[in-house]
């Protein structure tokens, strides 16, 4: 008589299969890594080349991609919704004030166009918004991160909620930390990601209320009258080349200058002074501006879980065939 495997047992065997039963029958998978091996297996080479290559014309644009999947992923979903330009009935995020100062979006398209040479309608823009982003820090001098992949584009705009779901350089930091705490990042990682202010520049327009009328107290006073010389209008024009950077002696590099800045009082921000001041991020303001290592390590965590808010996958989104349009039905 043939050996029968135990009713006990197959019961709990089918309860361990059941997940991955609903997840088949569901048509629903999460993201993966290398998710386009087969696919387009040179997908995440392309995206390196045509980073570095962009990287060594316009040096600015491995910023603009960390910005990117910072305004990307924090709206709702990691879905290139931020890409989309205006169409009729939608509007761009782009013209929300959220997103002034942004730019380069241009050259995503540089990387599309050469993915669609080897690989036609196959990678998302939203996983060349995610997988610019890692290979950007990577040449800020940041932490090599390991990205899933797998995303779809959203269909829409969703500039009606970028207001509410970014949070303002003057929102109080309990508020900052709640918003990040929604999509799953802690006061640790809020901190290592607003580290990313260590790179680029800062429009004088987002600051002079420090300054004038009368300087914030807590800005180092010799600082101030670096900053009035940088900005010397209390009313800067946001069309001119006028701004300031919150690390002066490595703006190009991700590294951990930052936060002994904003602990001498040299954030630009009001952001960056609470981070220093608040008692629930200062101890790990501290430690950053310690340990670049530490930094780098928590810097790397936030942003992996950034990436991975909320993806839109299968049929839940599309594969844009230029990043700036909804695919026509």
């Amino acid at each position: 008589m043939a050996n029968r495997i135990p009713r006990s047992s197959s019961c709990f065997f089918i309860f361990l299969l059941l997940p991955l039963l609903l997840q088949f029958c569901s048509g629903k998978s999460d993201l993966q890594l290398n998710y386009y091996s087969e696919s387009c297996p040179r997908a995440e080479e392309i995206i390196k080349e045509q980073v570095v290559n962009l990287y060594h014309k316009h040096g600015n644009t491995a910023i603009s991609w960390v910005r990117n999947i910072f305004h990307d992923c924090m709206v709702k979903s990691c879905d290139a919704s931020l890409l989309l330009d205006n169409a009729p009935g939608m509007e761009s995020e782009k013209n929300s004030a959220r997103s002034f100062g942004m730019r380069n979006f241009k050259y995503i398209n540089t990387i599309k166009q050469a993915l669609e040479s080897e690989c036609p309608g196959t990678v998302s823009c939203a996983d060349i918004v995610a997988l610019s982003a890692r290979d950007g820090v990577v040449l800020l001098g940041g932490p090599e991160i390991e990205m899933k992949t797998g995303r779809k584009d959203s269909k829409v705009s969703h500039a009606a909620d970028v207001d509410s779901l970014i949070p303002n350089h003057n929102d109080s930091m309990s508020s900052v930390l709640s918003r990040f705490q929604s999509v799953g990042i802690d006061a640790e990682g809020t901190v290592a990601l607003l580290g990313g202010h260590s790179v680029g520049r800062i429009h004088c327009i987002n600051f002079v209320d420090r300054l004038y009328p009368n300087a914030d107290p807590t800005l180092n006073p010799a600082h101030v009258e670096y900053l009035k010389r940088r900005c010397p209008s209390p009313k800067p024009d946001p069309k001119a080349v006028e701004y300031s950077r919150d690390d002066l002696a490595t703006p190009m590099v991700l590294d951990n200058l930052y936060y002994k800045s904003i602990l001498d009082g040299k954030g630009l921000l009001i952001v960056d002074q609470e981070l220093a001041s608040d008692p629930l991020t200062s101890p790990f303001v501290q430690k950053m501006a310690a340990d670049n290592d530490y930094f780098q390590d928590q810097f790397s965590r936030a942003l992996l879980i950034l990436s991975e808010n909320n993806p839109l996958l299968n049929d839940e989104g599309e594969v844009r065939k230029d990043c700036r349009f909804a695919n026509k039905k």
